[in-house]
């Protein structure tokens, strides 16, 4: 699981020793992701499944994309479709992953980058392994998250975020056993590359087998722990959690993880929006009138359209 690693830890920023007094989040909710099929017909484990929206918010779906290592002429994607109302975070862990849409923006993503697609008022996109990878075959793993836009922002342009793994910022814990890639938002007072509409902050992290993770977390956020691999304990009950498991923690200044084996996690948190959700297929509204609407103008090729040729990716 490459993604983003350093050799020396140690030379990172370290996270503070929290007081004593920190309140730590309780786990309130544990699932296990079921697992089924996305696109053309990669294997996806849909990590909130069976979570309430309002517990999620603001966010909407995760989908681990593998991890699995494709035989030549395997590797798949998704065809063009469209979405409008949210935003998409792409994180590539394994694997390379290339992405286009009806607005210009493209690229090609690898071992820690990600794409951060805000759909906004209406895009085509689509997102496949380039040519090379699906004649060769190869290992793939990754993670697309949907992030809710506010009604006052739900139409606005479209854009197009291309991060780089390197971009990330990177710390570790007091005593080193873990590597924190910050993506988006702020994790004691040091900031991820990528430029949100609503507060929220999002982290892979790495934890040793034994080290534990005392992570600060602003109080006005929800969090979500989700397992990419591995297990160990979460909260201060010492919940026992496993890889494509999501714990759904309470409130409180911090969040505890302790690690029995090498454990990566997808840490979410952020402001909810508090607002009515209408999603259905492709499209996160408010109101169902607003779902309608969004498919009649698709159908009738308001929201994009098909590029003629594909454009140029560099990895």
């Amino acid at each position: 699981m490459p993604a983003v690693t350093v050799d020396d830890v140690l030379v990172l920023p370290r996270i503070p020793v929290l007081e004593p007094t920190t309140r730590f989040r309780g786990v309130r909710r544990l699932t296990t992701a079921p697992s089924g099929f996305e696109g053309e017909g990669f294997p996806v484990r849909r990590a909130f499944a069976g979570v309430p929206l309002a517990e999620l918010d603001p966010f909407v779906h995760l989908d681990q994309m593998g991890e699995v290592d494709y035989a030549p002429g395997e590797p798949k994607g998704t065809p063009w479709h469209p979405h409008r109302g949210f935003e998409t975070v792409t994180y590539m862990i394994d694997g390379i992953f290339e992405h286009q849409d009806s607005n210009g923006g493209g690229g090609t993503i690898t071992n820690g980058d990600t794409q951060w697609m805000t759909a906004g008022a209406g895009i085509l996109h689509i997102e496949t392994p380039p040519e090379h990878l699906v004649m060769s075959g190869g290992l793939f793993h990754g993670l697309q998250l949907w992030v809710n836009l506010p009604r006052a922002k739900k139409m606005s342009p479209p854009r197009y975020q291309d991060i780089r793994g390197t971009a990330a910022a990177l710390l570790t814990t007091p005593d080193g056993g873990a590597l924190i890639r910050v993506i988006a938002g702020e994790v004691a007072g040091h900031v991820g590359p990528g430029v949100t509409h609503t507060p929220i902050t999002i982290t892979h992290v790495t934890l040793q087998p034994g080290a534990r993770l005392d992570l600060p977390w602003r109080t006005d956020f929800n969090a979500l722990v989700y397992v990419l691999s591995g297990r160990g304990f979460a909260g201060p009950r010492k919940d026992p959690i496993h890889m494509g498991q999501l714990a759904v923690l309470g409130a409180g200044d911090a969040l505890r993880v302790d690690a029995t084996s090498l454990m990566e996690l997808f840490i979410m948190g952020g402001e909810p929006i508090r607002e009515p959700v209408a999603h259905y297929g492709p499209f996160v509204m408010n109101t169902r009138a607003e779902l309608i609407q969004a498919f009649e103008d698709y159908q009738a090729g308001r929201l994009g359209v098909i590029p003629a040729t594909r454009l140029p990716h560099t990895g």
